[in-house]
């Protein structure tokens, strides 16, 4: 039986490439893609000799329309056969107010979160269709069922790749194609050093006296969900670590 095919995006670090050995650890055959290219291309490298599995490495920034278009088009007629498409790509920028919020930080997280899975679906749904199966796993956030004290831009992001996922699984329905969310809660990423532009301090105080996700526990999760029998599809799970039990109720240890 020939290998599936996963296409991860958002690869280079994190819940992505955590899910890109997860993904290889289970068989599939992988096209990766990130920003940075030479880290992909290293993770390639060291999942074809770890897992004996064959790897597609892409520079692709997925806020680039016409660069979504032209990659995906490109890609050679062995790795169209795409069974699982992770959409991982995503971001935070800043937590302020929205009086005081910068708009450089919302047209980012706008153009990755939302239009960037956006693109990236609208390129590879067609050849799913095309095979006459397939899967789409959108990373979505604790943040797209709650909104929370300066988060206006970043809830707004994934409370749309909330209904996207589900106006994508309605109209793929008729295809045979799934769709998928898996919402996280607290995870220990780059995410926060990130969205705090940097600043590693602040971004460990994040987690300060609580024990939040690894990235492995939400890649673990995406992989369930994609080796479910083709007649189920887990649709969406809400994943918190234990100490969390909203978006900004959590227990923390203070000694």
């Amino acid at each position: 039986m020939p290998s599936k095919t996963a296409f991860i995006t958002g690869a280079s670090s994190g819940i992505g490439q955590a899910a890109a050995h997860q993904f290889a650890a289970g068989g599939f055959d992988l096209i990766i893609s990130a920003r940075r290219k030479s880290r992909v291309a290293e993770l390639a490298c060291l999942l074809e000799e770890q897992y004996q599995i064959k790897v597609l490495a892409l520079e692709l920034d997925v806020r680039d329309r016409s660069a979504v278009a032209s990659t995906i088009a490109a890609l050679p007629k062995r790795w169209q056969g795409i069974d699982v498409l992770v959409n991982n790509a995503g971001l935070s920028r800043g937590l302020v107010t929205f009086d005081e919020g910068l708009i450089s930080d919302w047209d980012e997280m706008i153009d990755t979160n939302v239009k960037g899975l956006l693109y990236v679906s609208r390129a590879i749904t067609p050849l799913m269709i095309k095979n006459g199966a397939g899967h789409v796993i959108n990373v979505g956030s604790i943040a797209g069922h709650e909104v929370y004290l300066n988060g206006a831009v970043y809830c707004a992001s994934k409370h749309a790749v909330d209904a996207i996922t589900k106006g994508m699984r309605i109209d793929l329905c008729q295809h045979g194609i799934k769709v998928s969310t898996v919402d996280p809660g607290l995870v220990n990423t780059e995410f926060s050093k990130v969205r705090f532009h940097g600043d590693q301090q602040r971004a460990d105080s994040t987690y300060n006296g609580m024990t939040p996700l690894a990235a492995e526990d939400v890649a673990s999760t995406i992989l369930w969900m994609a080796q479910a029998p083709a007649h189920v599809n887990i649709a969406e799970v809400l994943l918190l670590p234990t100490d969390q039990a909203a978006a900004t109720v959590v227990k923390r240890n203070d000694k």
